[in-house]
């Protein structure tokens, strides 16, 4: 069991240099003490946990293990690389197995650590958290706090490191007042960030976000997503910079940039610092390209494929973008490849999940492009799963290994670390079977280069020194009004007007407006989490239009319409009910809101099998498939109907591309939200925000052009046209003036 030893300290303040030379003074913070010092790097520890703080040459350095003396792993002066081999070499083989864990979604309700958390984090060894969702930014640096305060009386003191999936949305009904702050800053949607066509914009993101991560005590980004959306279908378009090869390679360098540079004071040494975030981008070698869109957490979208023979253009974003910086920390810290089987691309003829590659990991990633950071696995890939439908394991190609043999495996090609698994057991087997296979030696040697690549992201990012956070300096630095502006301007930038018919936009003035409420169709959630129910939505209060227009409920009395409707939703192209009329299971994805029946879709499927069918052939050929929301599109012909010749203004929050020739000739004015605040919308409208976003992604005529594009190719769809004769293409956008044509355009277009 663990061992606390309590210490006690008389605390002075001013301590900094006495009669021996001392250096460096202590204070009592929330939860941990303080050590600062002149020309020295600043300590965070907890008394609790029974670190000492010793003296070498007048300064402070923390004893982590125990043993009376400064290790050199405990030595801030030396590099990172030195101090992470000497600590991997004291490491035993069970404490480096729980280093090569990642935990699952850890809900933070509080400051207190759980039963299960304590459990991970000794019992395990488990080091790499990831944090979900937090009660407040202050609960979250107090759960910081205890989590490091626990771990440092463990072992060798190995600090956690605390990671988020990405957690900056807006939420549509936020108000934003440039005079208070908010949990935390809201942005558009990835996909919005890319439709400004800014790289700098990005990057000052990264900067901010890094800032408030680390003060809510995350070190780690399971971001940015850079995988090119070639397939227009795909549910996760929304989180990637889209489907242009150079505009997402630019961006995704400008977000590591931002995320992952210190400077000034917060830099420790090539940029990195206290105030750095790993950024772990994914998902190599791009998820993008997924037959007919479908998705791979399930096993029934567990193919990328290739029709085009693209794989090198799917790469660009990683090879040429996160791992070719521009800033001093030269390339992003980690990689999380996709669940996906890239089908066809392994040269051995071997179809296997991209964690299970080693010519994917080992072969491309490492030698060939020469990254030796941490490679960590997405999510539950080694655990079992049930049926072709099931929200659980994803051990794609490898079905029918056991647990241990597929972490074997994976460490056979190259990976460091297992996202969502909290049992240090398997690695152990898996040791084990190395040892088998390759010998002792080999064993240790293999699972020490993880443990240094592992434990790199903790040392450059000043977690051995202080992993703490105040939480009073927490609560000012998270959301605070700088960040909310620059949140809210990004989502100003990233509008797109795509018509303005006649000028009907702006619409300035004292005007009476009518704004439709629309129905949200019960929806599953994408990753197994709740079901969201069916119910009526007004999409603006009444109180924040107030603030533009007037608001009147009959049509008749209106100046004006705005309609609020969401993209095209048709399901994840899979149906049960459809095996159970016979069927395979296998349906569209529909980018429309009529009824699609799948007359162009492939006679034969490029990928398919899995031990849970008898079959290969995944075609969905014939079929049909109903839109949930069809009701959004006949929401827009009903306002226009009912509006007359006045002008209709249809905001579409969208999410990836669609049929726009269903609603386009039935509307003055078409605004595109990335995922902004409706009242940035309301600022557009109303001319305070003139238009400038561009599209990241086309727009297809009609469903024919998506069955026929290639899922591993990009801007290969015939784009829609409207009435005014704009084609709805890669980087067009309007503003006041017209179509856009500025040097963003010829830069990318």
């Amino acid at each position: 069991m663990r061992t606390i030893v309590k210490t006690t300290l008389i605390l002075f303040a001013g301590i900094a240099m006495t009669a021996c030379g001392q250096k460096w003074q202590e204070e009592s913070k929330d939860g941990y003490n303080l050590v600062t010092q002149k020309n020295g790097r600043t300590l965070g520890y907890s008394p609790a946990s029974g670190v000492q703080i010793l003296t070498k040459g007048g300064y402070a350095f923390k004893d982590l293990n125990r043993n009376g003396k400064v290790d050199v792993y405990e030595d801030w002066r030396k590099d990172p690389l030195v101090r992470a081999k000497d600590l991997a070499s004291q490491l035993s083989i069970d404490e480096i197995a729980g280093m090569m864990l990642y935990s699952g979604h850890q809900a933070i309700n509080g400051p207190n650590i759980t039963a299960a958390q304590k459990k991970f984090l000794e019992e395990d060894n488990l080091r790499a958290v990831l944090m979900t969702s937090v009660s407040s930014p202050a609960d979250a640096a107090r759960w910081n706090n205890n989590v490091q305060a626990f771990v440092e009386g463990v072992g060798h003191g190995v600090p956690a490191n605390n990671s988020s999936d990405p957690r900056h949305g807006a939420r549509a009904t936020a108000e934003f007042d440039a005079g208070n702050g908010g949990t935390i800053s809201m942005w558009p949607s990835s996909l919005g960030m890319a439709a400004t066509f800014d790289p700098a914009l990005v990057e000052e993101f990264g900067s901010i976000a890094s800032k408030e991560y680390r003060a809510l005590g995350i070190a780690t980004a399971l971001s940015p997503q850079i995988d090119l959306a070639t397939e227009p279908r795909w549910s996760r378009f929304n989180g990637t910079f889209g489907e242009d090869p150079k505009l997402d390679t630019d961006m995704a360098r400008a977000y590591v940039d931002g995320f992952q540079t210190s400077e000034g004071d917060a830099e420790i040494k090539d940029g990195w610092g206290f105030e750095s975030v790993n950024a772990m981008i994914k998902h190599w070698p791009s998820g993008g390209p997924e037959e007919a869109g479908r998705d791979a957490h399930y096993s029934y979208g567990k193919f990328a494929v290739y029709p085009g023979n693209n794989l090198a253009t799917q790469m660009l974003p990683f090879t040429e973008g996160a791992l070719k910086l521009n800033g001093k920390t030269k390339m992003a810290t980690a990689v999380m490849p996709y669940y996906t089987i890239s089908y066809g691309q392994d040269p051995s003829g071997a179809n296997n999940g991209n964690s299970y590659s080693k010519y994917i990991i080992t072969d491309l990633l490492r030698d060939k492009y020469g990254f030796d950071g941490v490679v960590c696995t997405d999510w539950n890939i080694t655990h079992d799963y049930s049926s072709v439908f099931a929200f659980e394991g994803k051990p794609w190609g490898n079905e029918l290994l056991s647990v241990a043999e597929r972490h074997f495996k994976v460490i056979e090609s190259g990976v460091d670390q297992f996202g969502g698994n909290n049992d240090k057991g398997p690695v152990l087997e898996a040791y084990q079977m190395w040892v088998d296979k390759y010998g002792e030696k080999s064993a240790r040697e293999r699972f020490e280069t993880s443990a240094v690549r592992l434990l790199m992201n903790s040392f450059r990012t000043g977690l051995f020194e202080n992993p703490y956070c105040d939480p009073e300096e927490t609560s000012a630095i998270v959301g605070q009004p700088a960040f909310m502006e620059a949140g809210y301007k990004a989502q100003l930038k990233s509008i797109v007007m795509l018509k303005n018919h006649g000028n009907a936009l702006p619409e300035k003035g004292r005007l009476k407006v009518y704004v439709p409420p629309y129905f949200e169709p019960a929806r599953q959630a994408m990753f197994g989490g709740q079901a969201a129910a069916g119910r009526w939505v007004d999409p603006v209060p009444a109180d924040m239009i107030g603030k533009y227009y007037d608001k009147v409920d009959n049509p008749k009395d209106a100046d004006f319409a705005i309609v609020f409707i969401n993209a095209p939703a048709s399901g994840s192209g899979y149906d049960r009910a459809d095996v159970a009329k016979g069927g395979n299971g296998y349906v569209p994805i529909s980018l429309q809101y009529e009824d699609y029946t799948a007359t162009y879709a492939r006679e034969t499927s490029i990928a398919g099998g899995d031990p849970y069918e008898d079959f290969t052939n995944r075609t969905y050929k014939g079929k049909t498939v109903t839109t949930s929301n069809k009701g959004h599109m006949q929401l827009v012909r009903d306002t226009r109907k009912a509006m007359g010749s006045k002008p209709v203004i249809t905001v579409i929050n969208i999410s990836r591309p669609m049929v726009m020739s269903e609603i386009e000739p039935y509307t003055d004015a078409i605004l595109l939200s990335f995922g902004v605040q409706n009242q940035a919308i309301l600022e557009t409208i109303s001319g305070a925000n003139e238009p400038s976003g561009l599209l990241p992604m086309q727009l297809p005529a009609n469903m024919q052009t998506v069955e026929e594009q290639f899922e591993d190719v990009p801007r290969d769809m015939v784009c829609h046209t409207d009435t005014d004769g704009n084609k709805y293409d890669f980087a067009f956008g309007m503003n006041w003036s017209g179509v856009i044509n500025d040097a963003r355009v010829k830069k990318y277009k």
